[in-house]
């Protein structure tokens, strides 16, 4: 015992001892302007190319060579700074000098940022034949296991749906593995998937390469990268709460009563924009998105409580440009890269900063502009000036004609009375179908990935 103690505090002096050198603010790196000139292999840089990536981003110039070295990562970095690519590079690279199956595994907390992970793995390794596997729950088990049995390369999972195959897939095993990466690894675990994610690495070899990315090190996070990785390599970029210098961030006050006209005011006044309008619960998600619908706006619904099948086509939908307007929960607002996003609305206020940073962190990315704008009530101000106190600053106040936003109020009260009833329909067929479900399911074992369903 005391012998293990030593060995993390030497860990810990030769992690800190890197920290120092590799750039998290005290030194700054040399930048990089190729992925050739990070010792990326001509293919993978083809395909770089091809997804139209022009130059490394800092984290990828910092975690890329460092990776491609073989050395465990704990990389730090805000949203929207390329992470996916920081990984995924040196895994294909290290996969194509020694091709098996079940080469790496990378966790994220979420099924819709599962998937992204997935497209960015598919595209970066399309001219190296790679083979991707996304194991999330509110999917088929059966359709995964025959997924799983063709032996991909790379299986990209939430935690509690792969624990699932681990424990019942016959043939299924990863004591082979050779990478294993933890996306979002603060999210991973503030979701309570630690349990889950110490009976994972029981089933994973200790000779292996690992990655955690994240945006901030917490408490969680550190004693995470004590029981996994090996002499690590820390880099950081920007790992401080803040928004790019391209949003423009407004807020706007009135009386909680008038909230949906104000809303609708400000989408109509936004006409044929990109947006993302994120509310608190899921019951609000769909009445507004039905509000929105009934006055003739072009809005779709994504929250937790969705079928999978539904949220991916929601999804799609948005970023297709089929729909305009996505009305979600804190499910979309973390990981989800949609470039196209102008403008994002806080219908509810975060009840955390760090959640009002990453929603807005949905639009302005990879230097482009973008707009914020949170919807203030008499109920709010508690939580939105504990967000300006994060930011440092305080946000203009969003001008708008209040004469002109109460003409409005008639046909939204039409509006919001009509969602009611559709509301109270679709809450009676979501009732049905569990009345069936539990029925036709009576005495089945409870899976894990049940977990995996999302906070609404």
């Amino acid at each position: 015992m005391a012998k293990q103690k030593v060995k993390d505090e030497d860990r810990d002096s030769k992690l800190e001892e890197v920290e120092l050198t590799e750039g998290d603010g005290e030194l700054e790196p040399k930048e990089i302007e190729t992925f050739e000139g990070l010792g990326v292999i001509a293919p993978i840089c083809e395909a770089c190319k091809n997804l139209k990536f022009k130059k490394p981003t800092p984290i990828q110039q910092q975690a890329i060579p460092v990776a491609l070295e073989g050395r465990d990562v704990i990389g730090l970095a805000q949203t929207g700074s390329g992470k996916t690519a920081a990984f995924a590079i040196p895994i294909l690279q290290a996969l194509w000098e020694r091709p098996q199956p079940l080469f790496a595994c990378v966790l994220a907390p979420t099924r819709e940022l599962a998937y992204q992970i997935s497209e960015q793995f598919e595209a970066l390794g399309s001219v190296i034949g790679l083979r991707c596997a996304v194991i999330v729950g509110g999917m088929d088990m059966m359709s995964q296991a025959v997924a799983l049995g063709k032996k991909p390369h790379v299986i990209v999972a939430t935690p509690g749906r792969l624990m699932d195959h681990l424990e019942h897939t016959k043939g299924f095993s990863l004591r082979g593995l050779k990478y294993l990466v933890m996306d979002e690894a603060d999210r991973l675990l503030d979701m309570d998937f630690g349990p889950i994610i110490d009976s994972l690495l029981l089933h994973i070899p200790r000779e292996r390469r690992t990655l955690l990315f994240s945006a901030t090190m917490t408490s969680k996070v550190e004693k995470l990268q004590r029981a996994s990785l090996a002499n690590p390599v820390r880099v950081a970029v920007s790992t401080k709460y803040e928004t790019v210098k391209t949003l423009l961030q407004s807020y706007l006050f009135f009386p909680f009563k008038h909230k949906d006209t104000y809303l609708v005011y400000l989408v109509n006044e936004m006409a044929g924009q990109s947006m993302i309008i994120f509310a608190r619960t899921c019951n609000d998600t769909e009445r507004v998105a039905i509000i929105l619908r009934n006055l003739g706006f072009a809005a779709v619904p994504l929250h937790g409580q969705m079928s999978q099948s539904s949220r991916l086509g929601a999804l799609n939908k948005f970023k297709a440009g089929a729909r305009s307007i996505l009305v979600a929960t804190d499910v979309a607002a973390r990981g989800l890269d949609i470039p196209t996003v102008d403008c994002v609305l806080n219908y509810d206020i975060p009840t955390d900063s760090k959640a009002y940073i990453h929603r807005v962190g949905r639009t302005a990315r990879a230097g482009r502009a973008g707009k914020s704008l949170s919807l203030v009530t008499q109920y709010d101000l508690e939580m939105y000036l504990r967000i300006e106190g994060v930011l440092g600053k305080k946000l203009d106040e969003y001008p708008i004609d209040k004469e002109a936003v109460m003409l409005l109020s008639e046909r939204v009260g039409e509006a919001q009375r009509e969602a009611v009833n559709e509301m109270k329909e679709l809450h009676a067929k979501r009732r049905n179908r569990k009345t069936e479900g539990i029925s036709g399911a009576r005495g089945k074992r409870k899976r894990t990935d049940d977990m995996d369903k999302e906070e609404s």
